[in-house]
């Protein structure tokens, strides 16, 4: 059996929890498809995800899910921060769990890069993109502090009050995710979103107690994992998604990172996803498994966790020598994913897997794999 098709458990703070067919991940990835604007899911996300875990892939992750209306990336997103919203994952994740696959959702908080036009090719062929305007319903954001990095309208410094309200947001958000069925809860600190801003001095300039020095600047992050910590079932994994190097001298970088994710895990975070970049231009390397090395990083700073690797691994024999070399516990499948929702059945049947090893849907037995 090769090594990407090869069962995986999760540990937890209780010891060994969730186990996976086989460690090949879903990536989180925005669909933009909340058409009537209230963060509620619906037939598109179940079509989705459905067809990813029937497809194979042994942990199948939401897109990025609001924990509150004003954190949504834009007026499109899914959300996670009412019971409406808890309800309508629920047979999300029931499906996703009849196809033999885990469940996870993604929580996240835009900050900063709140209130944005749906990436969708007809807004930006209308002009849409940017801050959403005023007149199309654009709302105030916020961030640790006052930035014009993104190009976006410029958020409000939060208060120390506000902070402290955001935090139970994360914890509240972990709750419905249980109560929902979810099997993971992994927080979105990458991609210059909330939790990203406040580690990045690019965009943290902050003078109080979640400013300033690294201590300072991960707190914001620490009080966001013990709080969902203590919300999110103890035999439950929970993980995180990284930036692991904003590739800008003076930003946030991959020894930060490697430091973070021990503190992390400490704290009971036991998986981690590792990408890169999201504040300001981009700077970093690029082609294929671009972000491996950092994925390798943090894997020896927490090597008891489970650490995976994201960023263009397109096919299997490349995502099998990550695996193979010790780089990364498994890979996290993106826009290769988009292109093909049975990217793991091809995958395993052209590492060589016996037919009836190979992850799909038994009503797809036909096609042969």
């Amino acid at each position: 059996m090769s090594k990407l098709f090869a069962p995986v458990q999760l540990t937890t703070p209780q010891g060994p929890g969730l186990k996976l067919r086989n460690r090949t991940v879903l990536a989180p990835m925005c669909q933009y498809s909340v058409t009537n604007r209230d963060g509620v899911p619906h037939a598109w996300h179940l079509s989705h995800l459905g067809a990813r875990a029937a497809g194979g892939f042994g942990l199948v992750i939401t897109e990025a899910a609001a924990i509150t209306a004003q954190g949504r990336i834009s007026d499109h997103d899914a959300g996670i921060w009412n019971d409406t919203q808890t309800h309508a994952w629920a047979p999300i994740v029931d499906f996703i769990h009849s196809q033999g696959a885990a469940a996870g959702i993604q929580l996240a908080h835009a900050g900063a890069k709140a209130s944005t036009y749906a990436w969708l090719p007809q807004a930006a062929a209308d002009g849409k993109v940017g801050s959403i305007s005023a007149q199309d319903g654009g709302w105030e954001t916020t961030g640790p502090s006052e930035t014009d990095v993104f190009g976006l309208v410029s958020p409000a410094a939060m208060s120390v009050e506000q902070i402290k309200v955001s935090i139970q947001d994360w914890a509240d958000a972990a709750r419905r995710a249980d109560e929902a069925g979810f099997d993971l809860v992994q927080l979105h600190g990458a991609h210059g979103y909330l939790i990203h801003q406040f580690l990045s001095p690019l965009t943290n300039t902050r003078t109080d107690e979640y400013g300033g020095s690294y201590e300072n600047r991960t707190r914001y992050a620490r009080e966001v994992i013990g709080a969902v910590r203590a919300a999110w079932p103890d035999h439950k994994p929970l993980a995180i998604r990284f930036s692991g190097d904003d590739w800008v001298e003076g930003g946030w970088r991959i020894e930060d990172t490697a430091r973070f994710a021990a503190e992390a895990y400490a704290l009971g975070v036991t998986a981690f996803d590792l990408s890169s970049a999201g504040i300001g231009k981009y700077y970093g390397p690029t082609g294929p498994g671009f972000q491996v090395p950092l994925a390798t990083a943090v894997k020896h700073a927490v090597p008891d966790a489970f650490v995976t690797a994201v960023g263009m691994i397109n096919d299997a024999s490349q995502a099998e020598q990550v695996l193979v070399m010790g780089a990364a516990d498994g890979v996290s499948i993106g826009r290769a994913a988009l292109k093909n929702p049975n990217w793991p059945a091809a995958a395993a049947a052209e590492l060589g897997a016996a037919q009836d090893e190979v992850p799909f849907a038994a009503q797809y037995w036909r096609a042969h794999w």
